[in-house]
């Protein structure tokens, strides 16, 4: 079996997409500690031409505190303002009546946390773009908050009975392979391609949130798009 682990991010860039899609099991690292002006909350999105960044409010966060514990802002107008941001920025995309829909149901779904907020998010897109790999919360499986970092990876792939594990290209420094091998584990490390697609008649900008690569790019598209990296 081979597995991801990744901190869950709300409609996050492409690459993120293809690490889930090149796995067997994806798991959401939702009980570590969030992080102040990461991508769990916020992503970026095309506006006039320009990424635009957007952010969803919420409650009391801090670094003190486990992503699942993280509430979503209550009382907050953000889901109509993004809403209608989308729709602005996207009205004449060749997708938008169907991604348009994708959106605006996530958005409007009824979660309390940013970690049922997001992990909703990644299984409606993922279903979208039929990628079929099983996504899981750590909270609710693996018991191990007492290992930290290469342990605990390590630990779960072991949960697990993973013979490979595949991570971000960002995590090359964090992670032994030595120390994986010695526990029959392979390691691999995700490298994505920002490969260039039309967004309208502007200059492309990447690594965008994936609410551009659908509003921008049909099923056959994407399905390349997913298979444009390398492991290293």
């Amino acid at each position: 079996m081979t597995i991801a682990i990744m901190q869950p991010y709300i409609f996050p860039y492409i690459g993120y997409f293809q690490l889930i899609n090149a796995v067997d099991k994806f798991v959401i690292y939702d009980d570590v500690n969030f992080i102040n002006k990461g991508w769990i909350n916020r992503n970026n999105i095309l506006v006039s031409g320009q990424e635009h960044l957007f952010t969803i409010p919420l409650k009391d966060a801090s670094q003190n505190k486990l992503i699942n514990e993280v509430e979503l802002g209550i009382n907050d107008p953000w889901k109509k303002k993004f809403i209608k941001t989308v729709q602005q920025s996207y009205l004449k995309a060749p997708n938008y009546q169907k991604v348009f829909l994708l959106v605006e149901e996530i958005v409007n779904f009824g979660a309390e946390t940013i970690s049922e907020f997001t992990l909703n998010a990644l299984q409606q897109v993922c279903a979208y773009m039929e990628i079929t790999t099983e996504i899981v919360p750590s909270s609710s499986l693996y018991k191990n908050t007492d290992l930290k970092a290469q342990e605990r990876i390590l630990d779960i792939c072991k949960q697990e009975q993973a013979n490979h594990y595949i991570n971000p290209i960002g995590g090359m420094e964090l992670y032994d392979k030595n120390k994986f091998e010695k526990e029959g584990i392979k390691l691999n490390f995700i490298k994505s391609t920002a490969s260039a697609y039309p967004q309208f008649k502007n200059a492309f900008v990447p690594w965008l949130s994936i609410i551009d690569i659908l509003m921008f790019n049909d099923a056959e598209s994407i399905g390349k798009l997913l298979k444009e990296y390398e492991l290293i």
